[in-house]
């Protein structure tokens, strides 16, 4: 990968810290470049939607779209031409076959919620923690969700030196919590 775009990083698309030149840059010294962008990211450009959909789920923006878009607009800025393949795997992982294991997991698992219904118990999931199926209170689950990533910590330090892109998280202000601020040269 030698671009990951996430929702709690600012997208920049242009100048110094800007993903299309690191992009424009990357081509042009392997040829190539591999991009990945979860959901979510690039609200801060794309705005915010107050639309939700059948799930009640806010609908979120199509940045993966709007990258391939810009990406190829940058490209012909610049005089020069880009293929964009645009792959939305979200369909394709979907709809794999469910395989032995998968379908002795299901039934753990539908077993296991059925017995906890059965014992009176409500607002729960179930779940598979250090091999042993478990009733997890839905309240826990939530306060606990490793849904978000810090943008000053480890993970996004280490997605940063593998694809040498542009750190565009903005730096501490004075006084600001104190945390650790990743202004490490060679990831800005």
């Amino acid at each position: 990968v030698d671009l990951c775009l996430v929702p709690e990083v600012p997208l920049v698309l242009d100048g110094k810290n800007g993903c299309l030149p690191h992009l424009m840059r990357t081509v042009k010294n392997k040829g190539s470049a591999v991009v990945v962008v979860a959901e979510g990211a690039g609200e801060e450009v794309l705005g915010t939607s107050a639309e939700v959909d059948a799930s009640g789920n806010k609908k979120l923006p199509k940045i993966g779209v709007f990258m391939k878009d810009e990406i190829e607009k940058y490209f012909k800025k610049h005089g020069d031409t880009a293929t964009v393949k645009f792959i939305d795997p979200s369909y394709m992982i979907r709809s794999i076959p469910a395989n032995a294991t998968d379908s002795l997991y299901c039934m753990q698992l539908a077993q296991n919620a059925v017995h906890g219904a059965m014992a009176g118990f409500t607002g729960f999931s179930v779940g598979l923690c250090n091999n042993k199926m478990v009733l997890i209170p839905i309240p826990n689950l939530c306060a606990d969700s490793p849904r978000t990533m810090d943008p000053r910590g480890r993970t996004w330090e280490r997605v940063l030196a593998l694809t040498l892109q542009p750190n565009t998280v903005p730096a501490l202000k004075p006084g600001e919590d104190g945390r650790y601020d990743s202004e490490a040269p060679m990831l800005r």
